[in-house]
């Protein structure tokens, strides 16, 4: 099992050639999304050969559609912790990668793993994922002490990491196991590339990433190391972004087939400019990604796989995470930093990755969002620079229930029992209630004035939707309780 090989590369690239629907069958395929059960692979071929302006318009009209059927208006936050930069592989395309000269390197502390922690629950944050470089210092027993003490941090208000996420390199069960054990919630690693031949191109040989099978199978060993809730992604901008769409497809296929239950979550990162690498400039991308095309990706997944959460970073601009969340896109990170100390004044000057004494405590600048990676050991450069306050504004404008929630995790509503009460449409019943407790917490702890008050109001307007009255009544008690002090909340 570990060792399958589940991409065919030479079908996938098949089935994109002189494959755009007719209009009878691009209409046939989109009603069929309609009826929330997904698509198959021959289906979303034909929709990524789609290229007219109107008929990308149909496909968005039905992501948003079927966004709104099964996800409302609630929209996951959260925030990534880089706990090191330090990386033994080369990848051609990453800020963090071996022969970048120029990179501080750092790898944290747990008491700067503390203050980091620290930081994002001042803004609010409730939700983390634990993300680093692969090195030996980064190894699994490092993770796992980062993992307690970032759930074991408290701010001043009495808040703490309710859920952490984990970003790490493929490893064998046994470690796997190790992290189900402390209580993670999803497991996520990017392929970056399904195709083969490409990946041996970005991913040079001799190195732990240079082997594009033991990352494919990475979640066969995951799900074996009892892990419930997977991520998968790609980094769009390596190849044409067709075949890595049908390749998702294909992963998310043998993970239900084999384990009962696909991708928690599918992550759509663009290539950024990185320096100290080759495409340090956007002309040198070997595959572009378009904003247009970039919509209808996004969309094609919506309702391909209409139950997965999508992801959309920082590494976006503003203005279209503000239009993705419309058409698909379900959690997005908000007030990020992709180096390792970025949220702390006070974490200590970069260090080469020798053993850290944790009494190392230098004073430095913040990091900020980066004009060279090397001034700062970020990954890759930011597009959007706001506020946790900022982007929760702009989700409050736009009708949407902004969410800390981690319910279904604590509640063990995880993989394929998750899946069973989302595809009937039950899972809305926890969902829309436990987004809108901790909206109010945030509302009540962390908000500007201006912000709590239209929050309030939006409050106030959503609690009326609720149709059945007993449930209502609930929502109603709760959140006066929140309003007088109690908090953590759910359903």
């Amino acid at each position: 099992m570990r060792n399958q090989n589940f991409i065919d590369r030479d079908k996938l690239y098949g089935l994109l050639e002189n494959n755009a629907p007719t209009e009878e069958q691009l209409n046939s395929i989109l009603n069929k999304a309609r009826e929330l059960h997904g698509l198959n692979l021959e289906d979303v071929a034909k929709l990524l050969c789609v290229e007219e302006e109107k008929d990308i318009q149909k496909i968005l009209d039905t992501a948003e559609y079927c966004k709104n059927e099964i996800y409302g208006r609630r929209l996951v936050l959260f925030a990534p912790i880089y706990t090191g930069n330090a990386c033994v592989n080369n990848c051609v395309y990453c800020g963090f990668r071996k022969d970048n000269h120029a990179l501080k390197r750092k790898v944290l502390t747990m008491e700067e793993i503390e203050q980091e922690t620290l930081h994002l629950l001042r803004m609010g944050h409730k939700r983390a994922l634990l993300i680093c470089g692969e090195s030996p210092r980064n190894n699994t027993d490092y993770m796992v002490d980062a993992i307690r003490h970032t759930y074991a941090v408290r701010d001043e208000k009495g808040s703490s990491i309710r859920r952490i996420n984990v970003e790490l390199a493929p490893m064998t069960v046994e470690d796997y196991a190790k992290l189900k054990a402390e209580k993670i919630g999803t497991y996520v690693c990017f392929q970056e590339t399904y195709d083969p031949i490409e990946y041996a191109k970005f991913h040079p040989a001799g190195t732990p990433k240079g082997d594009y099978l033991w990352r494919l199978t990475c979640m066969d060993r995951a799900m074996e190391g009892g892990i419930d809730d997977v991520g998968i992604g790609v980094l769009f901008g390596l190849v044409d972004y067709r075949f890595e769409i049908l390749a998702i497809m294909e992963h998310a296929r043998h993970l239900e087939e084999d384990y009962g239950c696909g991708p928690h979550t599918v992550s759509f990162p663009r290539i950024e400019p990185a320096e100290g690498t080759p495409f340090s400039l956007p002309e040198n991308i070997p595959h572009p990604v378009s904003d247009k095309d970039f919509m209808k990706i996004i969309s094609i997944i919506r309702i391909a796989m209409p139950y997965t959460g999508i992801i959309i970073s920082t590494r976006e601009r503003p203005e279209m995470r503000d239009q993705l969340v419309k058409y698909g896109v379900s959690q997005i990170s908000a007030a990020s930093e992709t180096n390792p100390g970025g949220y702390d004044e006070d974490a200590g000057s970069p260090t080469e990755e020798s053993a850290i004494p944790s009494s190392s405590k230098k004073k430095h600048s913040a990091a900020k969002p980066y004009e060279k990676t090397g001034s700062t050991g970020a990954q890759f450069t930011l597009g959007d620079h706001r506020s946790l306050d900022e982007v929760i504004s702009m989700m409050i404008d736009g009708g949407y229930i902004p969410s800390f929630c981690t319910g279904c995790y604590r509640k063990g509503r995880v993989g394929a029992d998750f899946m069973d009460l989302a595809k009937p449409g039950l899972i809305k019943e926890y969902c829309k209630p436990n987004a809108m407790f901790t909206f109010r917490e945030y509302l009540e702890d962390y908000a500007s004035p201006a912000t709590k008050e239209k929050g309030l109001r939006l409050l106030k307007e959503l609690t009326n939707t609720f149709s059945k009255e007993e449930l209502k009544r609930r929502v109603e008690g709760n959140l006066c309780k929140i309003g007088e002090g109690q908090r953590d909340l759910y359903f």
